[in-house]
């Protein structure tokens, strides 16, 4: 189950970033996409082998590489997953503009996401046994950064972080009065992530 949950999270930032990149008309689309890809092979690989694309599952089989009993389960993994993304693509593109930033629900969506996106690589490439001493895991981090602020920077201002938060909040980026949205996000956010990261690695204690 771990590797199915895996490929669901990871075509599930991809397609949410291809979302937004796209319908934002976002000018570094192209490498959000490919920067959304990169981070979640690095974070999922060792765990499903971070596939992400039925076309890939499907080869990777053929070459013997992949169990014939996971084809089907990492098929409906992957799909369930974009269509998810789909749905959400929609909800922040909906109305709901509040200021210079979305309604509440869209930012607690938003910041929620990808701080959770952050969290998860994070873990995976900073913390798992099975990436210790890794010279990719700044690169992973940084990029899963950059990929949430170019998709969902204009929705929430990208913050991603608690101390970010409330920095922008003294600079008058943010409204203090939505402070609290972007608190609740990122720490639920992280919380989820550690849920996620021990379910999805058991034996990683």
């Amino acid at each position: 189950m771990n590797k199915y949950l895996t490929e669901l999270i990871g075509t599930f930032f991809l397609f949410l970033t291809i979302g937004l990149a796209v319908t934002g008309h976002a000018a570094e689309a192209p490498l959000a996409i490919g920067c959304a890809l990169a981070v979640m092979i690095f974070a999922g690989g060792h765990i499903s082998g971070a596939h992400y694309n039925p076309a890939v599952t499907l080869a990777v089989w053929l070459r013997g590489r992949c169990p014939t009993a996971d084809v089907a389960s990492y098929w409906a993994a992957q799909v369930i997953g974009a269509s998810l993304a789909a749905v959400l693509v929609r909800h922040f593109n909906g109305p709901g503009s509040v200021g210079s930033f979305a309604s509440t629900p869209k930012i607690l969506a938003a910041e929620f996401l990808f701080t959770f996106a952050l969290c998860y690589v994070v873990l995976n490439v900073a913390t798992a046994k099975v990436n210790a001493n890794n010279s990719f895991f700044g690169l992973a981090i940084g990029l899963t950064v950059f990929v949430g602020a170019t998709v969902v920077g204009p929705i929430s201002g990208g913050a991603f972080n608690p101390a970010v938060a409330v920095g922008a909040t003294e600079l008058g980026l943010f409204n203090v009065g939505n402070l609290w949205i972007y608190l609740v996000a990122e720490f639920a956010a992280a919380a989820t992530a550690a849920a996620v990261f021990k379910f999805a690695n058991p034996t990683d204690r």
